[in-house]
C-alpha cells in the first residue's frame, strides 16, 4: 500500500502509543470550508509517497511492546478506503489482532455511509470525525483522551 510515512511510536494522536500511518491522499475538504489554504497537513502533502506491504506494518507493530493501537491519518484515510479497509481486514483476520485501530478523518460522518458499512463490523475502531476549523478552539475528546485541534471534531467508537 503507499503511505506518506510511518510513525512507529507516536504518543499524541491517542491516549495509548499507536504505531500510527499517514496516509497518502486527501480531497483537501478544510481548505474549501475555510475558504483558505489551512491544512494542518501541507507539509506531510508535499512528502514522497512510500509503498510498505501489510506485512512490514505488522511486524513493526508487534516488534515494538510499547504501541498498542494503530492510529490512520493525514493526508487522509478515506481517500484510500479500500487500501484502509484491506489493512484492517489483514490485521483482524490474518494476525487475529482486536488491538485498537483510531482513524482520524476530515469527513462529517453523514459522508461516511459506505466506509462505516465496512469498518463496523470489525472490533475496536474509533473514528475521528470533522474538518479542522481555522480559529476553532481545541478541546478534549474523552474518546481519545487527547485534545483536539477544533471544538467541531469529535471521536467515537463504530464496532
Amino acid at each position: 500500500m503507499k503511505l506518506k510515512g510511518i510513525i512507529d511510536y507516536d504518543c499524541t494522536n491517542y491516549k495509548k502509543p499507536c504505531l500510527t500511518l499517514e496516509f497518502p491522499h486527501c480531497s483537501f475538504k478544510c481548505d474549501e470550508l475555510n475558504g483558505i489554504q489551512c491544512c494542518q497537513n501541507g507539509q506531510l502533502a508535499r512528502e514522497p509517497d512510500i509503498e510498505v506491504s501489510f506485512e512490514s506494518i505488522w511486524e513493526l507493530y508487534q516488534s515494538n511492546p510499547l504501541t498498542k493501537a494503530f492510529c490512520c491519518q493525514g493526508l487522509e484515510p478515506f481517500d484510500s478506503l479500500n487500501d484502509l479497509w484491506e489493512l484492517i481486514d489483514y490485521i483482524r483476520n490474518s494476525k487475529h489482532c482486536t488491538d485498537e485501530f483510531i482513524i482520524y478523518t476530515g469527513y462529517n460522518k453523514d459522508e461516511c455511509s459506505y466506509a462505516l458499512e465496512l469498518l463496523n463490523s470489525y472490533p475496536n475502531i474509533a473514528i475521528k470525525w470533522g474538518r479542522y476549523l481555522i480559529n476553532n478552539a481545541p478541546h478534549y475528546d474523552d474518546t481519545l483522551g487527547i485534545y483536539l485541534a477544533s471544538d467541531n471534531q469529535y471521536a467515537e467508537w463504530v464496532s
